[in-house]
């Protein structure tokens, strides 16, 4: 995902459960080596999250990857935890969550 989207930022924690993600406590990267957990997040050129990886201890634990409708609201969410199948959530052009 770095090469599709080069803005990568880092990040302490999320907060919320709402999708996509709110992540807060940004790091600065030379900061990440006295760190065990921390998320690495990836942004296009509007500066939207595309998706996230959570890594504890150089393992990726959790990864989210986005997709936005033109008009900004989320599409898609892929969530992917470890040991886990994936998980695809879909959303209307208002932002809800599409049952099915």
């Amino acid at each position: 995902m770095q090469e599709t989207y080069p803005d990568c930022r880092y990040f302490g924690t999320y907060a919320g459960v709402s999708l996509p993600f709110n992540l807060v406590n940004a790091i600065e990267p030379e900061a990440l080596s006295n760190r065990n957990t921390f998320i690495k997040a990836y942004y296009d050129d509007a500066g939207k999250l595309m998706g996230f990886e959570k890594l504890v201890y150089g393992e990726v634990e959790l990864t989210h990857r986005y997709q936005y409708h033109g008009n900004g609201a989320l599409k898609q969410a892929e969530i992917v935890m470890l040991d886990e199948d994936p998980v695809t959530v879909l959303f209307d052009e208002d932002g809800k969550p599409v049952k099915g």
